[in-house]
């Protein structure tokens, strides 16, 4: 006769080789913070800037099947329970997708056109805040100075251009 702790290790062992058990876990912690979660404490207002933000995460762990994450992030988040529509997002971002791309979230395309669009070799981006201004450097080079002398060059990245980014196919 099998003893408990063999019991044990076989049902673990089990639970793992079907994949239940890291979503028994996820779904235990989900319930746990619901339980715990303070209903009555006011959130913060979601920014606009957070909305998407949260809203591209939302879209890649439902995408890749992280349902228990997503529902905590929604909780904890504010994020509206229903899904924005993709056409908004697009706009918000303002991202042209190619068709081929629609299937995956919009966060591939965006990863996807950072990594390919690094132009020189070693070149870095300057990301900047959309709620601050971009630090001044008084040691910055001008355009082309950087790379003569060995330092990268810094592109400015953000919402600083009217210019659509195209999002194209050929990522996961």
């Amino acid at each position: 006769m099998a003893t408990i702790t063999e019991l044990k290790a076989a049902l673990k062992e089990t639970l793992e080789a079907r994949g239940v058990l890291g979503q028994l876990k996820a779904r235990i912690r989900a319930e746990v913070f619901n339980a715990l979660d303070d209903q009555t404490e006011t959130r913060p207002a979601l920014s606009h800037e957070n909305l998407l933000i949260n809203e591209l995460i939302r879209e890649y762990l439902e995408f890749n099947k992280y349902r228990y994450t997503a529902s905590v992030l929604i909780s904890e988040s504010g994020q509206p329970e229903v899904p924005l529509d993709r056409q908004f997002m697009t706009n918000e971002l303002n991202v042209v997708e190619d068709p081929s791309c629609r299937s995956v979230p919009l966060l591939y395309g965006l990863l996807s056109h950072f990594l390919s669009s690094g132009g020189e070799k070693g070149a870095k981006r300057f990301l900047r805040s959309s709620a601050a201004p971009a630090p001044r450097d008084s040691t910055a080079c001008p355009a082309g100075e950087a790379s003569r002398a060995g330092m990268a060059e810094q592109v400015p990245v953000g919402n600083t251009s009217t210019e659509a980014v195209f999002l194209q196919g050929g990522y996961r």
